[in-house]
């Protein structure tokens, strides 16, 4: 059943009126979202494209899916490992100066991605723009919930992570165009390199942007030097570890599986740790509740989604319609576009609920079993012998994609109303983290199934599955309605 949200100390929220126009602030954190999924989202159809030309550094393994996987993996062990102390730190130092740094960072490493030379070097710079890219998400979500009155506050933390939607569309249509480029500009092989140096160019300029906002709009003068020092003194020791497993998996010739399965073990290690000093600090009764850990549980189906499909869409989509790569790319974009109606739209329905006196999850469970139920329809037409059309594979993405984006507002809506508005960056950052662990394992594990039967469709069949499993943790949650406006 639903409850009144309980008063707490600290900061008062976001129900009082906010002090800052929080349309244009929406603005400047969408075109966030957008640049840092255009960044991280190029290395699947970059990888796709080397699988084809047998070009790169990946083109000549033997197990080219896999390898191109685990290097997804890897930039999302990154990923997921600042995600809780990027909300600390913005906690601490400021959510909109961890927004700047964030960008900055993803900026910079994304043109370094595309100059470096030699796989460990290329996982290198991923890994490093993953960590960087962390701390966005937990203060984005912060500051959406801060400075939005609380009767549209779903609907903007879906306007604003539209942004996410459309830097996939960017990353998966633009990146085939931009290495064409490359290639009409006498690159040859090294015109996977093209895309990188542009979308990092964008970011800078985005980054630019959310610095000018901020400092005018939204608070004074940025402080970006501390949180910077600080972030790199967290990312050190986790750089050095990935690096070192990787380079060592590469000198000792593990199978890409093993190395992704101790990344994954790192990563369980940390979030034990972060676990049991949030114990000890006193507030595992809201951050590590009965029903928030639910919640957390609950989205490692969604991120295990969102990059199965962001990652190889396009290269399921071309080899089951045996298409082009660039019209593959086209018609995987319509699983990333959906999320312009899907992401606003959800957070509209959910606020529209709210308004009535009505509770959030049932909304949430009907939108996450139809999504499952249309993956499913996905996979039954990768797995038919036959060639489905590239326009039945491009309405099944649609279709799924509204429904799978337009639930992703409604969780972090009930997610954030679990605990107390002072402690909503440290509990984005926990919900990433734990969430992360679908991200980390999906690239990796669904190369694998693919090289082992020679189909996607296994892989598709394991990502509807978990969804019907979250399906049932959403069902066991305990919501609290926001405090009313």
């Amino acid at each position: 059943m639903s409850e009144p949200l309980r008063s707490h100390p600290g900061p008062p929220d976001a129900a009082v009126p906010p002090r800052v126009p929080y349309k244009p602030l929406w603005a400047v954190l969408l075109l966030g979202w957008l640049v840092s999924y255009a960044d991280r989202t190029v290395t699947g159809p970059v990888i796709a494209w080397m699988i084809q030309n047998k070009a790169g550094f990946i083109g000549d393994s033997a197990n080219p899916a896999t390898l191109g996987g685990l290097i997804g993996s890897l930039f999302f062990v990154g990923y997921m490992l600042t995600q809780y102390p990027g909300g600390k730190l913005g906690d601490r130092f400021g959510h909109r100066e961890m927004i700047v740094v964030s960008l900055l960072w993803a900026g910079v490493m994304t043109i370094v991605s595309g100059l470096v030379a030699g796989l460990i070097a290329f996982v290198a710079a991923r890994v490093l723009t993953g960590l960087g890219e962390g701390v966005f998400y937990s203060n984005d979500r912060t500051l959406v919930m801060a400075h939005t009155p609380v009767q549209k506050r779903t609907l903007g933390l879906g306007v604003v992570i539209t942004g996410l939607s459309i830097g996939l569309t960017v990353g998966i249509v633009a990146t085939p165009l931009l290495i064409d480029w490359g290639r009409s500009l006498g690159m040859g092989e090294e015109a996977w390199r093209v895309p990188f140096y542009v979308l990092g160019a964008v970011t800078l300029v985005v980054a630019a942007l959310a610095a000018w906002f901020f400092r005018n709009r939204l608070g004074g003068p940025l402080r970006l030097r501390a949180p910077f020092l600080r972030l790199i003194a967290y990312s050190a020791p986790t750089f050095a570890a990935v690096l070192t497993l990787f380079w060592v998996a590469d000198r000792l010739g593990w199978p890409e599986w093993a190395t992704a399965g101790v990344a994954l073990l790192l990563a369980g290690v940390y979030i034990a740790v972060i676990v049991r000093n949030e114990i000890r600090a006193g507030r595992a009764s809201t951050l590590l509740s009965r029903d928030a850990l639910l919640m957390y549980i609950g989205f490692i189906a969604v991120l295990w989604n969102l990059w199965f499909f962001s990652f190889w869409s396009v290269l399921i989509v071309r080899e089951t319609a045996q298409s082009s790569l660039t019209a593959a790319a086209l018609t995987a974009a319509f699983n990333a576009v959906a999320g312009i109606i899907g992401f606003p739209a959800g957070g509209w329905l959910a606020d529209r609920r709210v308004r009535r006196g009505k509770g959030r999850k049932p909304l949430l469970i009907g939108l996450t079993l139809g999504y499952a139920v249309l993956v499913v329809l996905f996979g039954l037409s990768v797995m038919r012998g036959e060639q489905p059309s590239l326009l039945v594979l491009g309405l099944l993405l649609f279709s799924s994609g509204v429904l799978f984006n337009a639930l992703q507002p409604v969780q972090h809506g009930m997610t954030g109303d679990l605990v107390p508005p002072d402690q909503r960056g440290s509990m984005f950052g926990l919900f990433n983290l734990i969430a992360e662990v679908g991200a980390v394992a999906s690239p990796v594990v669904s190369g694998l199934l693919r090289d082992a039967t020679g189909s996607w469709a296994p892989g598709v069949f394991v990502a509807a599955a978990l969804m019907f499993a979250s399906a049932v943790l959403y069902a066991l949650v305990r919501e609290k309605m926001p405090a009313p406006a």
